[in-house]
């Protein structure tokens, strides 16, 4: 064993992948689709005037668009990881690129609510088979040790998506209107399917997954086999647990909330919801660095942010009146803390499942967090409407989801970490009989 570098060598495990410059251009590219379907998921965000007139809706029936797409992409998860699993990354990477395309290409022509609805649907259904195709191409190309960074730097990528689509795509719409911003921003993913088909790699050579046997059986093994691993289980409940207040705050309901409840002016509840984004950039770095370095960081990073976001939520719901500034400050900067500990979810199922099964236990992770934010979707509005807009025992649904995850993922991590620990055993005994 080296003596200058005792640490990357203990935890080098065979057949790890080498990393380097090719690895980075060919992650590179699927992030880059990644950063394309998250600003087609959230280019809504910022049409949703325009929508409403354009196809002459109300607000349910706007939300609608919203709480379809999470459905449809929480629904795909699973049959998506299999996919990943059977075809590979880049078959499964091409088909989400087509899908995607041709939804945002059919959301920019619709003339009517069922056609644009069909659209947002065939485009959730793309965007669901990029991020757990992602997934699998850093933990194909890039060294085990630096996969909890490497998923926190794609989601990073993710939120500047979103970043672009607040700031290029609604002032594009203001001046150039609706089907020539929506057709133009297809054009993107026209040109990642043709970068995917002619550059993107599965693995770097030498580096295959050993062969599986797709007989009979094959979907119920998959998704057996990684659900009865104790770290899949884990990875899913602290993905429900951690992602959906951030996400409910920013997808829907955050400046109802601000504006409505909280009397801040359109432009300062844009800026609060901005600073989420910056926040969850920043924070996915640290989270990203801190778990590569200790795995032991995941438990405490987890339960801290469930912990101080339940605190701010109650001390904002609590506060008598309207909440001062720098106390929605606090929040803000908080929920942005949700979507990278969703992603420790990942750090759990990846060393419990061999490579043959990732994209299934990915699928079964990535399903909690949206489950939980459309079921928090649907609770604050129907609470919204049966207490006349009381946005305090509305947003008291948070409080309920958390406790049921907090107990799941108190359960589970004992079971979780004796496996994983039994695992990493077995593989520096298999790494010292390797030949060097």
């Amino acid at each position: 064993m080296s003596r200058k570098d005792p640490v990357r060598q203990e935890l080098r495990l065979p057949g790890d992948p080498p990393g380097g410059a090719r690895a980075v251009r060919v992650w590179g590219l699927g992030v880059a689709v990644y950063f394309v379907a998250i600003t087609y998921r959230t280019s809504l965000g910022v049409a949703g005037i325009e929508a409403a007139e354009r196809f002459e809706i109300n607000a349910s029936a706007l939300s609608t668009f919203s709480i379809l797409q999470l459905l449809v992409y929480a629904g795909m998860q699973i049959p998506v990881g299999l996919l990943v699993d059977r075809w590979g990354t880049k078959k499964t990477l091409a088909v989400g690129v087509v899908l995607f395309t041709v939804g945002q290409f059919g959301f920019a022509l619709a003339d009517s609510y069922a056609v644009a609805l069909a659209s947002r649907a065939l485009l959730g259904c793309g965007d669901a088979m990029t991020f757990i195709s992602v997934l699998r191409l850093g933990s194909r190309w890039f060294p085990a040790r630096r996969g909890p960074l490497v998923a926190q730097i794609a989601a990073l990528f993710g939120m500047a998506g979103n970043l672009v689509t607040t700031l290029v795509l609604a002032r594009t719409l203001s001046a150039v209107g609706w089907t020539p911003t929506f057709a133009g921003s297809a054009l993107a993913g026209v040109l990642m399917l043709v970068l995917v088909l002619l550059f993107l790699k599965d693995h770097p050579p030498g580096c295959a997954p050993p062969p599986v046997t797709y007989g009979g059986g094959y979907v119920r093994r998959q998704i057996s086999s990684a659900w009865r691993e104790p770290g899949t289980r884990l990875g899913m409940w602290v993905h429900f647990t951690t992602q959906f207040p951030g996400m409910v705050f920013l997808l829907l309901w955050g400046l109802p909330f601000l504006v409505e409840a909280q009397g801040r002016t359109m432009a300062e509840a844009g800026t609060l919801l901005t600073l989420i984004v910056l926040s969850n950039m920043g924070i996915g770095l640290v989270f990203g660095q801190a778990i590569a370095r200790r795995q032991e960081a995941r438990t405490p990073i987890v339960l801290g942010v469930i912990g101080s976001t339940a605190l701010l939520w109650a001390a904002v719901l609590a506060w008598p009146g309207q909440a001062p500034t720098w106390l929605l400050v606090t929040l803000c900067l908080v929920l942005g803390a949700c979507g990278p500990a969703s992603l420790v979810g990942f750090d759990y199922s990846r060393p419990a499942n061999p490579a043959d099964r990732q994209g299934t236990a990915s699928g079964i992770v990535n399903m909690g967090g949206f489950i939980a934010s459309m079921t928090t979707l649907l609770a604050v509005g129907a609470l919204l409407d049966l207490t006349g807009d009381n946005f305090r025992i509305a947003f008291a649904s948070v409080f309920v989801l958390q406790a049921l995850g907090l107990s799941q993922i108190l359960r589970l991590r004992r079971s979780a970490r004796l496996r994983e620990r039994e695992r990493l055993v077995a593989s520096r005994v298999t790494a010292v009989h390797v030949p060097a």
